[in-house]
């Protein structure tokens, strides 16, 4: 069993457009299951493909389990179980030893800009970037899971 210990941030837009970045990853992500306890999420990108099962946060951790899929396989799959869906370019940035992943949605999530790092433990520390701005962890609704079905765009 694998533990995602995650936080989760606001970039400052104005901060990331300065910062120069590597390529971004484009990926969609669907959810078969999404509730309190547990979700099933396809993540599709060019070029591979993930199921990935996760439980119910419990403070900043959750129990994940992700599997690598073939992607014609994810891509159908996509189409006939996926209730909601979100669209994002993701960007990897290694920050003082720590591998921060940007994410930059589309679609109905344009404009959002969040930024995520995994941590060994609950209380680790580590050093924010000038780009990273508030904190959202413990705010359900930038879960992609709850993106994916209540957009940024109305809120």
């Amino acid at each position: 069993m694998g533990v995602e210990i995650e936080r989760k941030f606001l970039v400052d837009h104005k901060q990331w457009d300065q910062l120069p970045k590597p390529a971004g990853i484009k990926m969609q992500q669907g959810y078969i299951v999404d509730d309190e306890d547990r979700t099933v999420r396809l993540r599709i990108t060019n070029e591979q493909a993930f199921l990935t099962l996760k439980s119910g946060t419990t403070g900043i951790s959750r129990n994940e389990y992700e599997y690598e899929i073939p992607v014609n396989e994810a891509t159908e799959l996509f189409e006939q179980f996926v209730k909601t869906r979100l669209e994002k370019t993701r960007y990897c940035i290694a920050y003082k030893n720590k591998l921060w992943e940007v994410d930059v949605f589309a679609g109905d999530n344009e404009g959002l800009i969040v930024a995520e790092i995994e941590l060994d433990s609950e209380d680790e520390q580590f050093e924010l970037p000038l780009w990273v701005a508030q904190e959202v962890s413990g705010d359900g609704r930038y879960f992609n899971s709850s993106l994916s079905a209540h957009p940024f765009k109305i809120w």
